[in-house]
């Protein structure tokens, strides 16, 4: 998971819980169920436009908001593989870390791209490439990137108790 490629998709700043996923379809009972309406109050059509393998680019404070564990589960539950913004909301963070979506703070990034760039983010170097240019992102420490390698905390620390 060090190396990742994908089409981008801007966001602005100020993504909130309630627009990654609103609170009338948290009453349905599976995060499958519940992803078709992922960022509906911004783009209506973009979680069926959204691809397996693409990534989220975004502004400051992603994730903002109430600190419902569905909003990072939707997010990969559409098959997003990275969220690049210039900052996250600190629950935000952790519940996606948590579920093992990577999360990634990169401060150039989301104003130098724009939707349909593909980029390539390495993970262990720190860096993202888009449009020529490497941009120079926050590095997560390694026990960080081994809990995302195993796909969230529990399953990493259930491979721990083996």
């Amino acid at each position: 998971m060090d190396k990742m490629t994908g089409k981008v998709w801007v966001l602005g700043d100020d993504i909130d819980t309630d627009i990654i996923i609103p609170t009338e379809y948290l009453a349905l009972k599976t995060i499958d169920d519940m992803k078709q309406y992922g960022f509906s109050p911004l783009r209506p059509e973009l979680a069926d436009q959204i691809k397996p393998g693409d990534i989220i680019v975004a502004g400051k404070n992603f994730g903002c908001g109430s600190s419902r564990e569905q909003a990072p589960e939707i997010i990969k539950a559409l098959g997003i593989q990275c969220v690049i913004a210039k900052s996250f909301a600190r629950i935000f963070y952790r519940n996606a870390i948590n579920i093992g979506l990577p999360v990634i703070v990169c401060k150039e990034l989301p104003d130098e791209v724009k939707t349909g760039d593909t980029m390539e983010l390495s993970m262990s170097d720190g860096t993202a490439q888009a449009n020529g240019k490497t941009y120079s992102c926050t590095k997560l420490p390694e026990y960080m990137q081994n809990i995302l390698n195993q796909g969230g905390l529990i399953a990493s620390l259930n491979r721990e108790e083996e």
